[in-house]
């Protein structure tokens, strides 16, 4: 490679960390990050949230004045070493703190951990919750056998756990608990709240535990001091806590031109516009999530993509044109995985050569290249990006909820895509025509205002 296109790129790749801003969004988990966990502390948010106890697994006295709640994964590496950490903390806070156990099994990552999690809830209806967890973090084997010699292990009525694995109930349990951490903005674990309050790092040094519980400890012996019994406390600080973690959504009404490249009915319950681009290294990583979201929902997904070539990345415009090209001889996807799968390989030779490859007329996907109606509809949709107010790649809109970077884990987009399609089904339920749903779905998710164009 020549000195100038290496450096071009080393630059491009650079800026666009800043200006493309589409890395992990803010509330990206470090504990779900390659490499260390970073030393430097931030400070704990000061806002209590509610994160109710319901029946959730309690170890601990019930007049603890800090509950420390954790939201974990059992085949979670980061969670395992926080599982350490956490047993010094009940051991350095013996009776001033009590810890309960919320359940988030990242599927899509961690296959093993949904059975876990059952695993474990199953144990608990025969009063061996904690006995299965520390057996869980314990040892990296999650397999069925291994679940099983587990609870053997630990003295439950084997043949009862194996049903109750089945029970609706439990699934419930685990969905309660994912639907809890949604609404806390929890996209990664482990995750903990002390007396409400979200500590940050993940897997965080014992040094981040004690000064979080040693402040929330001092505000509650005061509250003691001052006349509420400590098995209230956690209450009062619920009574006065915030509802939600998530901020108010960004809602736009998109437009979904005729000829941009999608999948799906084009009267879907939920309607996922993106913006991308095929240089941009961060919209690669996203872009898996398409052939999922085609796998998983066939008949309640349409997918939209529209072009964003951002002024950092050289070979962008010319990619998005021969997205355009490969479109016009029904290649699009084809080439889209293909531009993703090969950024580095974006020059006008090495195009030709796939557009062979992938079966396309390379007459006709050269000429289109240089056509000027390819470049006026790259155009159009970066004119329509801006309208939108897109200065990001990718940034996905589903049903007009604006997602810039996209998602930790597809779990957290299939959550999404779920209660869109319930929303759409109360509408249609309601007489709302399915020509009018998308229009429809993007106003109520605005609220009162309208949408914000």
């Amino acid at each position: 490679m020549k000195v100038s296109a290496l450096l071009t790129l080393i630059t491009g790749l650079v800026i666009g960390f800043f200006i493309g801003r589409a890395v992990s969004p803010p509330s990206a988990p470090t504990a779900q990050r390659p490499g260390p966990t970073p030393t430097r502390a931030r400070p704990a948010d000061a806002t209590a949230y509610k994160v109710p106890v319901d029946d959730s697994p309690v170890r601990g006295p019930a007049d603890a004045l800090v509950t420390l709640v954790e939201f974990s994964d059992y085949q979670c590496p980061f969670c395992r070493q926080a599982n350490g950490t956490v047993t010094q903390v009940e051991k350095k806070y013996a009776g001033k703190i009590r810890l309960v156990m919320k359940e988030f099994p990242l599927v899509s990552m961690h296959p093993q951990a949904m059975p876990a999690a059952r695993a474990v809830i199953a144990a608990g209806m025969q009063g061996r919750y904690w006995e299965m967890h520390d057996k869980l973090f314990a040892s990296p084997a999650l397999d069925p056998e291994t679940l099983e010699r587990y609870a053997r292990e630990i003295g439950v009525d084997v043949e009862q756990w194996k049903r109750d694995q089945n029970d609706p109930k439990v699934a419930a349990t685990i969905q309660r608990d994912m639907d809890l951490a949604t609404n806390l903005n929890v996209s990664g674990t482990p995750a903990f709240f002390v007396n409400g309050r979200r500590l940050p790092g993940g897997a965080a040094p014992l040094e981040a535990f004690s000064s979080l519980i040693d402040e929330e400890l001092t505000k509650a012996e005061a509250m003691v001091r001052g006349g509420v019994l400590a098995s209230q406390v956690y209450a009062r600080i619920q009574d006065r806590a915030v509802a939600s973690a998530i901020p108010p959504p960004v809602v736009k009404k998109v437009d979904v031109p005729a000829d941009s490249p999608s999948f799906g009915p084009s009267m879907a319950k939920v309607t996922i516009v993106e913006w991308s681009d095929f240089q941009c290294p961060y919209c690669a990583r996203a872009a898996p999530v398409v052939e999922q979201i085609r796998q998983a929902y066939p008949k309640d997904v349409r997918f939209v993509f529209r072009h964003y070539p951002l002024p950092m990345h050289p070979d962008a415009p010319l990619a998005a044109r021969a997205g355009v090209a490969a479109q016009a001889q029904g290649k699009f996807w084809q080439m889209h995985d293909w531009m993703y799968a090969h950024q580095r390989e974006l020059n006008q030779d090495a195009l030709e050569k796939a557009a062979a490859t992938l079966g396309l007329d390379v007459a006709k996907f050269k000429a289109a290249l240089a056509n000027a109606a390819t470049e006026a509809r790259v155009k159009a949709d970066v004119d329509a990006a801006g309208a939108a107010s897109v200065s990001a790649t990718p940034t996905f809109f589903v049903n007009g909820r604006e997602h810039v970077g996209g998602w930790q884990a597809f779990d957290q987009l299939k959550a999404e895509i779920d209660r869109e399609i319930a929303r759409a089904d109360k509408l249609l339920s309601s007489g709302v025509k399915p020509a009018e749903l998308y229009t429809r779905l993007v106003a109520d998710a605005a609220g009162p205002s309208g949408a914000r164009n």
